[in-house]
């Protein structure tokens, strides 16, 4: 997190007439920073090292397409931004620092997969799902609720300027989520073929390192 703190403190966040090391004095984490307990499918390998979270407020949207069995709504992108607060001289402070969105991945020959890029740097992950890396466990999952879910890299990219924000990623977890799962409705017939549904979604992203090579 050391990392982090300085790009908050040298991208614009921190007024400028405070010198870095006066800056860094004076902040500190308003958000945990530890992920919560998780569902064993969801733990991160031993060693892998937490770079940073945010939490994210966006959507996640549905297209309305045919199946085998009739209709039904089918996830197509998300839309969010992620924040993360600190305190600066004891007032909490709100600083988005990421983008997540749909994206081309240049290493797949640009298959379409979920992004998160930097808003300091413009550094990006692109994410692909683990084998079983989602989990409803009620013990863990809200109500209503998207699944919690753990990502590994299928991407990544510096910064123009070789910022390395999010190039480092190994993994990505979306845990504490609330909304954003698909409509019971809307999508029942033929003439509602191509409606799109944006829903309404939190959650709390953790990105990892990876362990150590030996």
């Amino acid at each position: 997190m050391t990392n982090f703190f300085r790009y908050l403190a040298t991208s614009g966040v921190i007024a400028i007439t405070l010198g870095a090391s006066a800056a860094m004095a004076q902040i500190s984490a308003a958000d945990e920073v530890g992920a919560p307990p998780v569902p064993a499918n969801l733990q991160v390998p031993a060693g892998a090292t937490l770079l940073f979270k945010g939490h994210a407020e966006g959507t996640q949207n549905y297209i309305c397409l045919p199946t085998a069995s009739g209709f039904a709504w089918t996830f197509f992108s998300p839309q969010a931004t992620l924040s993360f607060t600190f305190k600066f001289f004891g007032q909490d402070v709100r600083r988005q620092i990421v983008t997540h969105f749909l994206s081309p991945n240049p290493a797949e020959k640009g298959m379409p997969r979920v992004t998160w890029q930097s808003s300091f740097d413009t550094s990006a992950v692109w994410g692909k799902l683990k084998t079983d890396g989602s989990s409803t466990d009620s013990n863990f999952v809200a109500p209503g609720a998207i699944p919690w879910l753990i990502l590994e890299a299928a991407g990544t990219q510096k910064g123009p300027n070789g910022g390395e924000i999010l190039s480092n990623t190994a993994y990505i977890q979306r845990l504490n989520t609330g909304g954003g799962l698909a409509p019971q409705t809307g999508c029942s017939e033929a003439g509602n073929v191509g409606a799109t549904a944006l829903v309404p979604y939190t959650a709390d992203y953790f990105f990892y390192a990876a362990p150590p090579k030996n």
